[in-house]
């Protein structure tokens, strides 16, 4: 297996969804966890924050798309455990809501959060790739 697949279980974050979904300079880091749908872990959250990004800047029909494309993964809701969890990860590392409910949601599930997002960048479990300054 080579170094650049993801061992075991993956979460994207909203903005590597948008990443690769837009083929940006961070596509190619995210592609590798995206591409494993088997492996992948998607948060209800993330269809909402990628669907309503998309939806506004491209239109319904490539929202729909990005939402199938998204679904093709393990799509876990957010429950009263999770919410639970979320809140800790808020009080525990000062995350904005919708990073702690993506966080909670990495943990329960032992996957491994990929992300270009400098709020995850020091958390264990995590694999951070800086966005690309343009």
């Amino acid at each position: 297996m080579s170094s650049s697949r993801p061992h075991g279980l993956a979460v994207v974050d909203s903005s590597g969804w948008l990443e690769y979904l837009a083929d940006a300079s961070n596509a190619d880091f995210f592609a590798p966890a995206i591409e494993e749908p088997d492996r992948l872990v998607v948060p209800t959250l993330s269809i909402l924050e990628v669907f309503k990004w998309i939806y506004r800047e491209r239109g319904e029909d490539a929202a729909l798309q990005a939402g199938a494309l998204m679904q093709q993964g393990l799509v876990v809701k957010l429950d009263v455990t999770l919410s639970i969890r979320a809140a800790k990860l808020i009080l525990e590392h000062k995350l904005p809501l919708a990073d702690s409910v993506i966080l909670a949601t990495a943990r329960a599930h032992d996957a491994t959060l990929w992300t270009q997002d400098a709020d995850f960048k020091d958390l264990p479990g995590v694999r951070f790739q800086p966005k690309a300054v343009v």
